[in-house]
C-alpha cells in the first residue's frame, strides 16, 4: 500500500464522515426543539461545509475549493453572530 493510496483513501472516508455529520446537523436544524439548537446547528452546518469542501479541494487537488471554503466561513461567522444578537435583543440593528 502506498502513501498516496492511504491518503486518498483516508481524504474519502472523512468526506462521507463528514456527509453524516451534514445530515445530523441538518436534521437538528429542522427538528430543533428552540431557536438556539437552530442557531447552532446552522453553526454547525456552516463549519461541516467548509471541512467538506477543503477535503474536496484536497481530493481533486484544485484550490478553488479553499477559496470557496474561506467565504463559507466568512458568512457563517457573520449569520451566527446576526442570528445570536436577535435572539439575546430581538433587536438586529441598534
Amino acid at each position: 500500500m502506498t502513501g498516496h493510496f492511504f491518503i486518498e483513501n483516508t481524504i474519502l472516508v472523512c468526506m462521507h464522515v463528514i456527509g453524516l455529520a451534514i445530515l445530523l446537523a441538518l436534521w437538528r436544524l429542522l427538528r430543533g426543539p428552540t431557536l438556539p439548537d437552530r442557531i447552532l446547528a446552522l453553526d454547525t452546518l456552516s463549519v461541516t461545509a467548509i471541512a467538506e469542501l477543503m477535503l474536496f479541494g484536497m481530493h481533486l487537488d484544485s484550490p478553488i475549493y479553499f477559496e470557496a471554503a474561506l467565504v463559507i466561513a466568512m458568512l457563517g461567522f457573520g449569520s451566527t453572530v446576526v442570528l445570536s444578537k436577535y435572539v439575546l435583543r430581538r433587536d438586529i440593528v441598534e
